[in-house]
């Protein structure tokens, strides 16, 4: 049975492979299994991260997989909360409306 393509795979590997191959096996192969820090921290530093230098692009990938290593809605709510005061209200803003978009609205308000 053939190996299941990554989203980096779907994503670019028709045009970029080499780009594809650094992604899959540096990246997600060597990087995020480095013992110093859990895949749920390593989530929350990149989600984070790609909200305050307003990198939505992927930005909603890596907030799945938040979720998946871990961290709740309220969790990544709460941090994308306090970004907004050292990276930017709008930053923050877009971030959390896509968390939004990825819960569906269904959980209620968090207030």
């Amino acid at each position: 049975m053939p190996e299941q393509e990554s989203a980096a795979q779907k994503a670019l590997g028709d045009i970029a492979p080499k780009m594809v191959e650094l992604t899959d096996s540096v990246l997600f192969g060597d990087v995020w299994e480095r013992p110093e820090l859990s895949p749920r921290d390593r989530s929350l530093i990149t989600v984070t991260t790609l909200a305050a230098l307003y990198r939505t692009e992927q930005l909603g990938f890596h907030l799945r997989l938040a979720m998946e290593n871990g961290l709740s809605r309220e969790e990544l709510a709460e941090a994308l909360t306090h970004l907004a005061f050292y990276a930017g209200w709008p930053n923050a803003m877009s971030a959390l409306g896509q968390l939004k978009d990825i819960v569906g609205s269904s959980h209620g308000s968090a207030d």
